[in-house]
């Protein structure tokens, strides 16, 4: 059951038939960058960005993935004024230069942190920007609750890495799966999967393996696989 208190959620994701969502272990090897270099692989990739710009107007990403695809670096980035990003950066990983892309780019960018020397905090005057910051560690369910009571956010597209996606599901903030499957197999033990953090080992950690209930299942063109999954977040053991 999806709590009325918080945001309603759906992982996004783009992985191979062996659940990697990247193409290795550094920085340098991404999916959107090493896919459309792969015959068998590459004509069919543009499906996965058709269904990215269906997904919901607000778009929940980490500085690190944005950092990894240069917007840091680049002078500017595509027009997205339809969408509302909400970035949730520590480290940071992103500049004021990254940060000012953003801006330029979404129609609002909420910048989530709980680093009070982020460059982010040199732009607090910028009408389109919302800093939310926790003081200590970022609490992702709270953080889910003030999208919605505060800024009157129903839906979010979720699209971040396999150790946030971990934190998100032991939280059971995840409501749904929306899955494109690329049709190649990645390997690698160290290669980043859906769903990383702390492996399973005892009883109490099988509460969080949570069950899926399959909604739609489509076969895309070139051999790329579309699921839709609503999460059953109320894990029972017999």
């Amino acid at each position: 059951m999806i709590s009325n208190n918080r945001v309603e959620t759906t992982l996004f994701l783009l992985q191979s038939v062996d659940g990697k969502i990247s193409t290795g272990d550094i920085d340098e090897r991404d999916q959107e960058v090493d896919f459309p270099k792969i015959k068998g692989i590459k004509e069919g990739l543009y499906q996965y960005y058709e269904f990215l710009l269906k997904t919901d107007r607000h778009a929940l990403i980490t500085g690190t993935v944005l950092a990894k695809i240069g917007v840091n670096i680049r002078n500017e980035l595509e027009d997205h004024k339809d969408v509302n990003m909400i970035v949730i950066d520590r480290k940071p990983h992103l500049t004021k230069k990254g940060v000012n892309n953003l801006l330029k780019s979404f129609n609002k960018l909420f910048l989530v942190t709980n680093n009070k020397n982020h460059p982010v905090f040199d732009l607090e005057s910028e009408k389109e920007l919302e800093i939310i910051y926790y003081p200590t560690n970022i609490d992702l369910k709270d953080l889910l609750i003030k999208l919605k009571q505060n800024y009157n956010i129903n839906r979010v597209s979720i699209q971040s890495g396999g150790t946030l996606n971990a934190l998100f599901l032991k939280q059971k903030l995840i409501d749904h799966i929306s899955l494109i499957i690329a049709p190649c197999l990645v390997g690698g033990k160290t290669t980043s999967t859906s769903i990383d953090g702390k492996a399973p080992r005892t009883i109490d950690d099988l509460l969080n393996i949570k069950a899926l209930t399959l909604k739609k299942c489509k076969t895309l063109k070139y051999s790329y696989l579309h699921l839709y999954y609503d999460v059953i977040n109320d894990t029972r053991l017999d």
